[in-house]
């Protein structure tokens, strides 16, 4: 049977699992803005390669969805200068990021 403090109880239940929901996105937005700007204090240095890094998607488990464009879209050391420049980057500057992939 269904009380007034059964509902009450479901409700704030209901409340909590919202808020938490909330936070949860506010928290990956902020994490979208740190990436933004971890990307773009490395990103001088793939245009002067000819190439360049856009934001795809930051996960709720920190990781990091990219897409190399450019010269570095075709680069056989694209695999290197993601893992060892940008994700070492991306992840001093923001370290609730676990992962960086590239997008394909």
């Amino acid at each position: 049977m269904r009380t007034k403090r059964n509902i009450k109880i479901e409700q704030s239940k209901r409340m909590k699992k919202l808020n938490l929901n909330m936070e949860k996105q506010m928290n990956i937005r902020k994490m979208e803005v740190k990436v933004s700007e971890a990307l773009e204090q490395i990103r001088p240095a793939l245009q002067r390669d000819g190439g360049d890094v856009s934001l795809k998607k930051v996960s709720k488990h920190g990781v990091v969805i990219v897409k190399l464009e450019g010269a570095c879209a075709d680069c056989p050391m694209s695999q290197m200068t993601l893992k060892m420049g940008i994700e070492a980057h991306v992840k001093k500057m923001v370290p609730e990021v676990t992962e960086v992939r590239n997008e394909r």
